[in-house]
C-alpha cells in the first residue's frame, strides 16, 4: 500500500521530481550467495589435505590437534579469499564487475572485517594445539596478508603463495606432534605446485600468454615423475631391508636349531635345562605383509596419475589456446588438482587411509566448483 501523499511511479516512466521509488527487493538468499561466491567456498575442499598430508609426512596419524590445525588452515584461507577481493576491489570492478564487492552485494568493509575476523579465529584454533603451531599459523597469516596487500603484483607473489601452501601443510605436521623434518619435502612439492598455478592465475582475465601453461604443464610432468620415481626407489629399498631381514631370521633359526642338537634330552625332574630353546625360537617367521607394500604403491600410483590428468589437460588446453575462460579453467583444474596431490601425498608416507580420507574430498569440490568458481 503506498503512502499518503506519495503517488507512485508508473511503470515505464520516470518518476517526477522529489518523488523517491521503492529499492530493489533482493532474492532470497541471494545474501549469502554473494558471500559463498566472495569466499570461494568450493575451494575450501582443498584445505583439509594439507594437514592431512603433512600429519602422514610426520609419521603420525591424525589426532585431535591435527583437526585444530585443519580449523586453522580454514579460517586464514578464507581470510586470504576476503582480503584478496578487498585489495583487488578497482581492478575487478573493470575486469570481473560481476564480482560481489564491485556488484554491490557485499560491501567492502564488511569483507575487510571478515577478513580480520577469520584471521584471528585461525590463530586461535592454532594456539588450542601449542605455541610451535602457533608460531607457524602467524607466518601463515602475515604470508597471507603481505601477499593480498603488497606482493601479488609483484615478482614476489607466486612465490609468497607457493610459501602459504608449504606452511599450510608444515602446521599440520606440528601441530600433529611429528617430526617436522620429515614433513619438508612434501611442503615443497605442494609449494611447487602452487607456485605453476600462481603464475598461470595471473594471465586469467587478459589471457595471451601461452608460456605460463606451458610452463605449468612442464611443472605438473616433472612433479608426476619425482612422485613416481621416489615410490619406486622406497619399494626397492623396502624390498632390500625386508631380505635381509628374513636372511637374518634365517640364520638365527639354524642357529637355534643346532643348538636344540647339542641340548640333552630333558632330565628325569621334568624341567627343561636353562639352555634349551623355546617352543617360540622354533616357529617360523610370520608371512611378511609384501601385498600391504604393493597396495601403498598402487594407491599412489593412481592418486599421482589422477593429479597428473587432473592438472594436465586444462593446462595443455590453454597452452594452445590462452583465451581468458581456457586460462581459468587452467587455474581451477590446477586448484583442484590439489587434493590428489595431497593425496598421494599422504600415500607415499605411508598413510593409505588418509590418502583415501583426502582423495574423497575430490568430487566433491569438481561438484560444487561447477555451480560457484574457485577462482
Amino acid at each position: 500500500m503506498p503512502e499518503p501523499g506519495r503517488r507512485d511511479a508508473v511503470p515505464g516512466q520516470s518518476p517526477e521530481r522529489g518523488q523517491r521509488t521503492r529499492p530493489k527487493r533482493r532474492a532470497p538468499g541471494a545474501g549469502l550467495r554473494a558471500w559463498v561466491e566472495l569466499l570461494r567456498l568450493p575451494a575450501l575442499f582443498t584445505v583439509p589435505g594439507d594437514a592431512l598430508a603433512g600429519a602422514a609426512a610426520a609419521g603420525v596419524r591424525p589426532n585431535p590437534r591435527t583437526l585444530l590445525a585443519i580449523g586453522s588452515s580454514l579460517c586464514l584461507y578464507e581470510a586470504g579469499m576476503a582480503l584478496n577481493d578487498w585489495a583487488d576491489r578497482a581492478e575487478d570492478a573493470v575486469d570481473r564487475p560481476h564480482r560481489p564487492l564491485p556488484s554491490g552485494r557485499v560491501k567492502p568493509a564488511a569483507a575487510l572485517a571478515a577478513a580480520g575476523g577469520l584471521t584471528l579465529a585461525g590463530l586461535a584454533l592454532a594456539s588450542r594445539a601449542g605455541r610451535r603451531p602457533l608460531a607457524v599459523a602467524g607466518a601463515l597469516a602475515a604470508t597471507v596478508w603481505s601477499y593480498d596487500l603488497v606482493l601479488k603484483h609483484t615478482p614476489a607473489g607466486p612465490p609468497a603463495m607457493a610459501a602459504a601452501r608449504g606452511l599450510d601443510l608444515l602446521l599440520g605436521g606440528v601441530a600433529s606432534g611429528g617430526d617436522t623434518r620429515k614433513a619438508v619435502p612434501s611442503a615443497l612439492t605442494l609449494a611447487t605446485h602452487t607456485l605453476a598455478v600462481t603464475t598461470v592465475s595471473r594471465h586469467e582475465t587478459q589471457g595471451g600468454s601461452p608460456w605460463a601453461p606451458l610452463t605449468a604443464l612442464a611443472t605438473t610432468t616433472a612433479l608426476t615423475w619425482s612422485l613416481t620415481r621416489e615410490d619406486g626407489t622406497r619399494d626397492t629399498r623396502t624390498r632390500d631391508v625386508l631380505n635381509r631381514e628374513d636372511g637374518t631370521r634365517g640364520d638365527l633359526m639354524r642357529y637355534d636349531r643346532t643348538r636344540h642338537d647339542r641340548t640333552p634330552a630333558t632330565p628325569a625332574n621334568g624341567r627343561p635345562p636353562e639352555n634349551a630353546p623355546t617352543a617360540l625360537q622354533h616357529r617360523r617367521p610370520p608371512p611378511r605383509p609384501g601385498g600391504v607394500n604393493l597396495n601403498i604403491a598402487t594407491l599412489s600410483g593412481a592418486l599421482t596419475t589422477l593429479y597428473a590428468v587432473t592438472s594436465a589437460r586444462p593446462l595443455l588446453h590453454a597452452a594452445l589456446n590462452p583465451s581468458p575462460p581456457l586460462t581459468q579453467r587452467a587455474v581451477g583444474g590446477g586448484i583442484r588438482a590439489m587434493i590428489p596431490l595431497q593425496a598421494a601425498l599422504a600415500a607415499r608416507s605411508g598413510a593409505p587411509v588418509t590418502a583415501l580420507l583426502t582423495a574423497a574430498l575430490a568430487p566433491a569440490a569438481r561438484r560444487f566448483s561447477r555451480k560457484v568458481s574457485v577462482t
